[in-house]
């Protein structure tokens, strides 16, 4: 008997994979872009409640679509079924080759340059962060989809609970320091309909990933009421955190505060507790980051063995393991993708560096290339503990 995928998510496991994957490093660092867009406490939290309430109308189609292809695959499945194998076939591939990997790999480095915070790393020590997150994280999926989905769970988990616990602290604490702001004057001209379009678009950009869900369909349980109720349930806690989270740093910090800061969530935190308490921000996106590059190494790999399936990519990738019941030649090519990736990155780095050695050294300036990589480590340090993507 041919193995197949086994359906063991539940409704828990589907809406932490929704909310996991969505709620990320962003909103620690996107709220100072929309602010200097709209420099308004109230226009300010209509822009979140707008691309939350577009985050919600994409996932109610998407909904209805799973409701009506619940099969593996997810927008692949879409796009084959309503309008033409040929799209689906272009989905899955820039799926395989750019989309998915590099989204995991740029996430992880992200999650790379915060461990740095606590230990000191240099450019081929975060690649090398990276790289162990990611195959590490594929091993646990190549386990089976519940080891995968029950990490999801306690990760999701624990971000939602950190949120919660920095609201409460910024609220509870931060008294003083909402005394302290000074009084919002009136801006001396409307923003505009356009600033509000882009701050918009850049709230969204906090919010994507929600649909990758459907991608792990066959292998939900009743995915008919479980995948349209994941995705209502996950945008609208997702939307919820995200106002309450703005709501906290602008109780405590002055909107030229939000607007320059390329920390926000550690900035606030610090004004009200203390620079010892900002070390605790870095935990946290780690944690996001965690989550956000385990849904997505959850997600993608249904989408290659759905093509494999259909023909429309290598039959091999559409292999289940007899035992673990799980894609795991997809997760395995997958893995491999991801880490070429990085270790590419890291020998053009590495070369682009040899070249500027080469170049300093004909210029007579030798004695100083050991004193430039150290500034350069400290440098990237520096990066990493300002929240720098």
């Amino acid at each position: 008997m041919t193995p197949s995928l086994r359906r063991s998510m539940s409704l828990p496991h589907a809406t932490a994979m929704v909310v996991g994957i969505i709620l990320g490093a962003s909103i620690f660092i996107q709220p100072s872009e929309i602010t200097r867009l709209v420099p308004s406490v109230r226009g300010l939290m209509l822009v979140w409640l707008a691309a939350g309430a577009l985050t919600g109308c994409g996932a109610l189609v998407c909904a209805e679509l799973s409701s009506v292809f619940p099969h593996t695959g997810g927008v692949y499945v879409f796009l084959k079924e309503i309008f033409s194998p040929a799209l689906g076939f272009l989905w899955g591939w820039g799926m395989f080759w750019s989309m998915h990997s590099g989204i995991a790999a740029a996430v992880a480095v992200i999650l790379a340059r915060y461990v740095a915070y606590f230990v000191p790393l240099g450019e081929h020590g975060i690649r090398a962060v990276a790289i162990a997150a990611i195959l590490l994280l594929s091993f646990v999926n190549y386990l089976g989809v519940k080891p995968g989905s029950v990490v999801q769970v306690a990760l999701t988990s624990a971000k939602v609970g950190a949120v919660v616990v920095m609201v409460f602290f910024l609220f509870w604490f931060g008294g003083p320091a909402h005394r302290a702001l000074p009084v919002e004057t009136p801006l001396a001209e409307p923003v505009s309909f356009a600033a509000y379009g882009l701050a918009i678009a850049a709230g969204l950009f906090a919010f994507g990933g929600w649909h990758m869900v459907t991608y792990a369909a066959g292998e939900t349980r009743d995915p008919e009421r479980t995948i349209p109720r994941s995705l209502l349930l996950g945008t609208l806690v997702v939307t919820a955190c995200y106002m309450l989270l703005n709501a906290a740093y602008l109780y405590v910090l002055p909107l030229s505060g939000v607007a320059h800061s390329t920390r926000v969530a550690a900035d606030a935190i610090e004004h009200v507790l203390g620079t010892r308490f900002g070390t605790a921000i870095a935990l946290v996106v780690v944690v996001s980051a965690l989550g956000g590059v385990n849904g997505i190494i959850l997600a993608g790999p249904r989408v290659y063995y759905a093509m494999a399936q259909d023909g429309l990519v290598f039959r091999w990738l559409g292999s289940v393991h007899p035992r673990r019941q799980t894609p795991y030649l997809a997760i395995l090519a997958q893995a491999h993708l991801r880490t070429r990736a990085l270790v590419a990155v890291a020998l053009d780095c590495r070369r682009r560096r040899l070249d500027q050695e080469r170049l300093l050294e004909r210029m007579g300036v030798a004695p100083d290339l050991e004193r430039l990589r150290r500034l350069e480590e400290t440098l990237l340090r520096r990066l990493a503990r300002d929240g720098v993507r």
